[in-house]
């Protein structure tokens, strides 16, 4: 089976001068996500339903996959996408890998914009968030 036409998932790693700990909690609460990316309603807990409130497009429904402390999150984003922070002890820090999963090149948001263009979008967007992280933890 041919997966040619599939778009590549949006990975970013990035090394945060701050312990597990601390980036846990910027992942995997509510107000920690809420500093670093969008208003929120998030609870870590498999199959909580909640919204991630992205100002103009309005509020997105999402679904909890994964929790995995301190690890691991996931969740279903919209009706499309999946979005995953893994979270590793390295030396001096956390290593953080933000992925961004559910692209499909026949498929359009719910409003109505090609995965292809939202993507290349968003590519740009999640390394600007990632320094927003990095700002919040290392501050």
């Amino acid at each position: 089976m041919s997966e040619n036409n599939a778009l590549p998932a949006i990975r970013q790693t990035q090394v945060l001068k701050a312990p597990i700990s601390k980036v846990w909690d910027a992942v995997s609460t509510a107000e920690g996500i809420a500093a670093w990316f969008m208003p929120n309603d998030f609870q870590p807990v498999v199959g909580h339903e909640f919204h991630l409130d992205a100002g103009p497009y309005g509020r997105s429904p999402c679904k909890v996959t994964e929790i995995d402390p301190p690890h691991r999150v996931s969740f279903r984003w919209g009706k499309d996408w999946t979005l995953t922070f893994e979270l590793k002890e390295v030396e001096g820090g956390t290593e953080f890998t933000l992925i961004h999963d559910g692209w499909d090149p026949e498929k359009v948001t719910e409003f109505g914009q090609p995965h292809a263009s939202v993507r290349e979008n968003m590519a740009k967007g999640w390394s600007g968030i990632g320094q927003r992280l990095a700002s919040i933890l290392e501050g």
